[in-house]
C-alpha cells in the first residue's frame, strides 16, 4: 500500500556507509559494475535497517560519495565518461526501486551528466519518492575541485531558472531540499532553502568526524537548523576504501538535529544504521508559527543586506562558459579571487 497521506511524524536515517570508491577501474564497464555492486549492497543495508527501526520510517538519507568515491587526479574526461551518471540512466533506476520497493524517500549524492551542458558534469544532490522518481536535483554550488551551475550561471538560469538552483520538494513528508558536502559551511545555501519553505535539510557528506570535540562543520549543522528552525539529517561516509588515503579519514559522526539544534541521535564511527530519529514536522509547524524571541525567520529582515551582496564580487561566475575544463582552473581561480580580495582590503 502506498504512504499518500500527509504525514505529521516519521521517523529519518541517515544512513553510514563504507564508499567503495571506483578510481581504479579499468575502464566504464567495469566501473559501472561496480556501482551496481554498490546498489546491491545498500538495498541489503537499507531493507535490514528498517526491519530494525519499523516501518515509520519514511526517509533514508545516504553518504556523499557513495556510488563513486571522488577524483584523484583523472583527466575531466575520463572522470565524466566512467564515473558520472546519466540523469535517466541504469543506476537512478536501480536506486529507484529501492525507494519503490521499500515506500521511502531515497536521498543521495552523484557526479552527473547534463546534456544542455555536454562537456561538464556537476554534483548532484537527488531525492526520490515512493514512486521511486527523482523529485529534486540540487546541484552543488560552492566546490573547490568540481563545476558548479555558477560556473555557468547566466546559461544556467536560462535552462533551470532560480527555483532550479534552490530546488524544494513539497511532500507528504515535509518541504525537503538538499545541501551539498562542505556547502554546510556556506550558510546563505540553506537560507535560501528555507526562503523557499524548506523544513528538512538532508545533507549527504564525507568528512572529518571530531567525536566530542566539535568539528567546524558540527557546529554548522547545528548553526544552519536553528537559524532557519529546520532539521537537519546528515549522513556521512564509514570511510572511503581502495584509495590510497587512509580509509577511516572520512568516518563517523551520522548525526539528525532538530529546528531547535538539539542533536537528536549521532552514531560514532563505522557502518551504522543508528543515526535515526522522530521527525516531528508538527512541532516543528507550531514552532515556526509561534510569536516570540525565539521565530528567527519572522525576524528577519533581509532588506538590510541585499545590496550589500549585490555590490560583493568575489568568486566569478560564469568561468566555464565555453566548456572548456582542466583540473588546474579551480585552483587558478581562487587564487584570482584571492589576489582581488586582498587589493580591496577585504582580506
Amino acid at each position: 500500500m502506498e504512504h499518500t497521506a500527509i504525514t505529521d511524524t516519521y521517523r529519518a536515517l541517515a544512513l553510514q556507509l563504507t564508499c567503495h570508491a571506483i578510481n581504479q577501474a579499468t575502464d566504464r564497464q567495469e566501473a559501472r559494475n561496480m556501482m551496481h555492486q554498490a546498489i546491491a549492497r545498500i538495498s541489503s543495508q537499507i531493507a535490514a535497517s528498517l526491519a530494525f527501526i519499523g516501518s515509520d520510517c519514511r526517509l533514508v538519507v545516504l553518504p556523499e560519495y557513495f556510488l563513486t568515491g571522488f577524483p584523484l587526479g583523472e583527466p575531466f574526461a575520463v572522470w565524466t565518461d566512467k564515473v558520472c551518471l546519466e540523469m535517466t540512466g541504469a543506476e537512478y533506476e536501480a536506486l529507484g526501486q529501492i525507494a519503490q520497493k521499500h515506500r521511502i524517500f531515497l536521498a543521495g549524492n552523484a557526479y552527473e551528466l547534463d546534456p544542455h551542458f555536454p562537456k561538464l558534469y556537476f554534483q548532484t544532490c537527488f531525492v526520490m519518492a515512493p514512486s521511486g522518481d527523482v523529485i529534486l536535483r540540487y546541484r552543488r554550488l560552492n566546490s573547490m575541485f568540481a563545476p558548479t551551475p555558477h560556473d555557468v550561471w547566466d546559461d544556467y538560469l536560462a535552462h533551470y531558472g532560480l527555483e532550479g538552483v534552490f530546488p524544494v520538494a513539497k511532500t507528504e513528508i515535509g518541504n525537503l531540499a538538499a545541501i551539498a558536502s562542505d556547502e554546510i559551511l556556506f550558510p546563505e545555501v540553506a537560507r535560501c532553502l528555507m526562503m523557499r519553505g524548506a523544513e528538512v535539510l538532508l545533507h549527504s557528506t564525507s568528512e572529518v568526524y571530531g567525536g566530542q570535540a566539535r568539528s567546524p562543520k558540527d557546529i554548522a549543522k547545528i548553526s544552519r537548523a536553528i537559524e532557519n528552525m529546520a532539521y537537519v539529517i546528515s549522513a556521512n561516509t564509514a570511510g572511503i576504501a581502495q584509495i590510497p588515503i587512509p580509509i577511516a579519514s572520512a568516518d563517523g559522526g551520522s548525526k539528525i538535529i532538530d529546528y531547535r539544534g538539539l542533536v537528536l541521535t549521532e552514531t560514532a564511527t563505522g557502518e551504522s544504521m543508528a543515526a535515526f530519529a522522530e521527525i516531528d514536522l508538527a512541532a516543528l509547524r507550531r514552532y515556526r508559527r509561534r510569536p516570540g524571541l525565539t521565530n528567527l525567520l519572522a525576524r528577519q529582515r533581509f532588506e538590510l543586506y541585499a545590496e550589500s551582496y549585490r555590490q560583493a564580487q568575489f568568486y566569478p561566475a560564469n568561468t566555464m562558459l565555453n566548456g572548456e575544463v582542466d583540473r588546474q582552473h579551480f585552483m587558478q581561480t581562487q587564487q584570482q579571487t584571492i589576489e582581488h580580495l586582498a587589493n580591496l582590503d577585504v582580506i
